[in-house]
């Protein structure tokens, strides 16, 4: 009786709402929100006081059920059943009737709501055939609201959070997926809308693309534009700050041969050492092994069973075939078999990166990553490297400022544009033909399309009122639709300004500035170069050329009094010589604890020094602006390390400058604006480089070594390679298609731009000064080229 009292009761409360839906005409609530508006609140209403009528009813009845129920059951009703009984019943009333309250709360204050969307108003429709699920949706809506208003008001609350710390907190933890269904046998690695920000500069926005077995990608760019940045994101050295890194399988092997590979070599060790340094688990294999067999010597309990163990485990992890694995990779880097027991701090700059490479080689990874492998290399190690990776099948992904590198060794060219990723088939070459084009192509849209946005913006400026008042109110809402919507062409990337400096006026000298003669120096039982003689005077400026380890930054050592010769006098020909050297290595001349600001800070403290106004445009000058003044040298790339070490020179005036392999890192721009400044040094250089482009604009004298003997040619670079047709052959068949070529030296006249300049005050950094092209060189026992 109390479930059939419970039935009649629900029946009026279920067609109390469709009874008055004749009254709300429907058709009405198209007018607009607030139509819409009292129709619902007039149903809602209805439906309120449907569920009240039909209320007491249950309850009485409910009520009585529950009386008879404890008396036929127990003649003890000690637990109340009633509120138990009436709250199972009631709750999804009183639920329907809550939900209905805030409902109509929320259509009171509808004037402070904006209108819902449409797709909102559909469900509306369908909620009203059927009522009950109408609640819940709102609540759902209300919910997803309520959400994200905290979050806009977390990131008010907090402003000083900066960009890379919101896009890790939107981001989460790390992602590394595995393709799916993968089954090709390729390895492979893929970035996917990787995003990497430092504080708030992005490095990187969406970077899209992958390298598989047998691919050689050549990453491209300026200086700080990300492309070590990716190679860490590839190694797993580095989170990024959004996106996912896609590996074909969990196995799969990434070996990282970075730019300070120097950083992890051990000089003290052997070159057969450091190279067998790579099979630690093998090597301690081995130990294990030497004492097990020590303890069988001994007969000590348990001995076999424990070296039959070990020497099965040795056998199947090739921990036997470790040395002559060694010797092998080591014979392919081009080592000879006496120089497996020389010590690694013996071998020059270019035979380290062998060693470098020889030990990422050993671990036999899927992978390769290699970070401007061609710095410290002489053309016939370059031309070695090129044949060498082309024989390998491994994924490979390069980052090189070296053009004619990239064009011999890649498949594929990935640049790198303002953080942006766009990737190009082909070896360089092609990249530069296909970017040319892409880039017109662009050019040609973005006038198009700023053509037309003009057009529009005069046509709405003029008939805002009249006859076409209308028309450009419509022409006004669709130019606000294109500047917000993706298809507003972006502007197209414009050349940077790139940095552009001058070394400080030089203290005056005489004309005599460094003097040498019967000059000798090696290491060991091994003599680099003897008999070396010469003068130089005021302006000259000289390369020093010659294979990897014949001795040129050990002369250039010796010249600027940093190393003392074995035999010979090496000095400065006048009292007023003020010299600075230029280390190879950036990073093992700078301190990388500190900052880009305190490092020039500290050299402006012992040279010129200068306001931190003037620091800051200077280093303004060197593209370090803004949080980039206070990142950590070691965060730097090599081109970021470079550019401070010549900043800091900047600041201590000098006339003799030693400058070995300055272009390593540097990208073009910055190899070019290096060039004018060295034009404009009214003093003397004496450098050491591989670049024969760079040598080519900067050196009016060539010194060779060669068999231990320095030979000098009395010329610019181009000279010096047509008077050997052999060289020339080997350069010229090497140029980039479409690319830049080895032309004669453009001196500056600094007579002329003496006079011109009239004495007057020389600006920030030093005057414009330049190379004399002197021929006329005092020789003292060297021998003369042809």
């Amino acid at each position: 009786e109390a479930l059939e009292a419970v039935e009649a009761a629900e029946a009026p409360a279920v067609e109390a709402p469709p009874a008055p839906a004749p009254k709300l005409k429907k058709k009405k609530a198209k007018k607009g929100p607030k139509g819409a508006a009292g129709a619902a609140a007039l149903e809602a209403l209805e439906a309120v006081e449907a569920l009240e009528a039909a209320e007491a009813p249950v309850v009485e009845a409910a009520a009585e059920a529950v009386v008879e129920e404890p008396a036929l059951a127990a003649p003890e009703p000690v637990v109340a059943p009633e509120p138990v009984i009436a709250e199972k019943k009631l709750s999804p009333k009183e639920a329907k009737k809550a939900a209905l309250l805030a409902e109509l709360e929320a259509l009171d204050d509808m004037d402070d709501v904006p209108p819902p969307p449409k797709k909102n108003k559909k469900k509306e429709k369908k909620s009203k055939k059927a009522p009950e699920p109408e609640p819940v949706m709102e609540d759902e809506i209300f919910e997803e609201e309520t959400f994200d208003v905290p979050t806009a008001a977390a990131g008010e609350a907090e402003p000083g959070l900066t960009l890379e710390e919101k896009k890790r907190r939107e981001r989460g933890s790390a992602r590394v997926r595995l393709i799916e269904s993968s089954g090709s046998g390729k390895a492979s690695v893929r970035l996917e809308n990787i995003n990497v920000v430092f504080k708030n500069t992005e490095v990187l926005k969406s970077a899209t693309w992958g390298v598989t077995t047998g691919e050689r990608v050549g990453l491209v760019g300026a200086n700080g534009g990300g492309k070590t940045t990716q190679l860490k994101v590839l190694a797993g050295e580095l989170e990024p700050t959004g996106g996912d890194v896609v590996l074909s399988a969990n196995d799969v092997k990434i070996a990282y041969l970075k730019q300070e590979f120097s950083e992890s070599l051990v000089l003290t060790r052997t070159l057969r050492e450091e190279l067998a340094s790579v099979f630690e688990k093998e090597a301690a294999l081995l130990a294990e092994l030497a004492e097990a067999e020590a303890s069988l010597a001994a007969g000590a309990d348990g001995a076999l069973e424990a070296y039959e163990a070990l020497q099965e485990k040795a056998a199947d992890s090739d921990a036997f075939s470790v040395e002559a694995l060694v010797d092998k990779v080591a014979v392919q880097m081009g080592f000879g078999d006496a120089d497996l027991d020389a010590l690694v701090a013996s071998f020059s700059g270019g035979w380290k990166m062998r060693i470098g490479l020889a030990k990422v080689l050993l671990e036999k990874p899927d992978v390769l990553l290699l970070d401007e492998p061609t710095n410290h290399l002489d053309l016939e190690s370059v031309e070695w490297l090129e044949a060498f990776l082309r024989e390998q099948t491994l994924a490979m992904v390069i980052v090189s400022h070296d053009r004619e590198f990239l064009d011999q060794v890649c498949t594929r060219i990935v640049d790198t544009d303002r953080g942006v990723c766009t990737s190009y088939d082909g070896n360089y070459s092609r990249f530069l033909k296909q970017k040319r084009e892409r880039t017109k192509q662009w050019e040609a849209a973005y006038k198009r399309q700023q053509t037309k946005i003009k057009t529009d913006k005069d046509f709405i400026n003029k008939n805002r009122a009249g006859s076409k008042a209308a028309q450009a109110k419509s022409r006004e809402k669709a130019l606000e639709k294109l500047m917000s919507s993706p298809d507003l062409v972006e502007r197209p990337p414009t050349d940077k300004k790139g940095l552009r400096f001058r070394f400080p006026e030089p203290p005056r000298c005489g004309l005599d500035v460094l003097h040498c003669e019967g000059v000798a120096h090696g290491y060991g039982d091994d003599d680099l170069f003897e008999g070396v003689s010469f003068d130089l005077r005021r302006r000259d400026r000289v390369a020093i050329l010659g294979a990897n380890g014949a001795g040129k930054s050990t002369l250039l050592r010796v010249l600027a009094g940093t190393e003392d010769p074995r035999s010979g006098n090496a000095g400065f020909g006048s009292a007023n010589v003020v010299a600075q050297y230029f280390a190879q290595n950036q990073a093992d001349a700078l301190d990388l604890s500190k900052t880009v600001l305190r490092t020039i800070e500290d050299a402006s403290s012992t040279g010129a020094e200068r306001s931190y106004n003037e620091l800051r445009a200077l280093l303004g000058q060197f593209l370090f602006k803004g949080d980039d003044v206070t990142k950590n040298l070691e965060a730097l790339s090599g081109g970021e390390k470079a550019r401070v070490a010549l900043c800091a020179m900047m600041l201590s005036p000098s006339n003799v400058l030693f400058l070995d392999e300055p272009t390593n890192h540097l990208d073009i721009p910055a190899k070019e604006t290096l060039e004018d400044a060295l034009r404009h040094f009214d003093g003397t250089v004496v450098v050491v480089s591989h670049d024969r482009y760079f040598v080519s604009q900067v050196a009016n004298t060539i010194f060779t070594i060669e068999d231990k003997q320095m030979s000098r040619f009395d010329g610019d670079y181009h000279a010096y390679m047509d008077a050997k047709d052999e060289l020339r052959d080997r350069v010229e068949g090497r140029y980039v298609a479409g690319g830049s070529k080895i032309a004669k030296a453009r001196f500056v006249d600094l007579d002329e731009l003496s006079q011109e300049s009239g004495g007057g005050k020389k600006k920030f950094g030093g005057g414009m000064h330049g190379g004399s092209g002197r021929k006329d060189k005092g020789v003292k026992n060297a021998k003369r080229m042809a």
